[in-house]
């Protein structure tokens, strides 16, 4: 699959079938975050890879409960080492280098016949007490992952020209 087609493919995934995920996927898709760039190539990031069902419960209860996240085999969750670190034109590294590796992670799900679903509301400092993470670490990206149970219809998307200007702002 080339990327542009993952792309293409990938949805938000909120039912799982209980399958398994196989190691070698897991691993793959693990790989393809561990690649990802990060600013000055610091990579200040530690993902944990939860699959026993009692703490992804927990951490769906944690992310408002969303119970669909329990469903997936795998939950992954992505920390900031740094979270203070901002590059020279003045944004926080950490956000924006667990973007991308997440990002990266989701891609090569799509290519896993994997699904996923980025989690952006939960209460963080539940999710660090389930996970025993230090208090000075953020919680930046939760991510179930596992194979779809059902596959939505692409959302829509605004113009190119919506989106895109030539030379300067307009």
């Amino acid at each position: 699959m080339d990327v542009m087609a993952a792309i293409q493919k990938r949805r938000s995934i909120r039912n799982y079938l209980p399958k398994p995920v196989e190691e070698k996927k897991l691993k793959s898709v693990l790989e393809a975050g561990r690649l990802a760039p990060s600013a000055h190539n610091a990579q200040e990031w530690k993902f944990i890879v939860v699959k026993d069902a009692e703490t992804r419960k927990k951490l769906a209860e944690a992310c408002r409960n969303q119970s669909f996240i329990a469903e997936a085999p795998v939950v992954i969750v992505g920390c900031g080492l740094n979270p203070a670190k901002k590059m020279s034109g003045g944004q926080f590294s950490c956000p924006i280098d667990l973007a991308i590796a997440v990002d990266h992670m989701t891609l090569k799900a799509v290519e896993e016949d994997l699904g996923t679903c980025w989690i952006g509301s939960y209460d963080e400092p539940a999710v660090k007490t389930i996970l025993k993470i230090p208090a000075e670490v953020n919680v930046v990206a939760i991510f179930p992952l596992g194979y779809p149970a059902v596959y939505p219809k692409p959302r829509p998307r605004k113009n190119f020209i919506e989106v895109f200007v030539s030379d300067r702002w307009a």
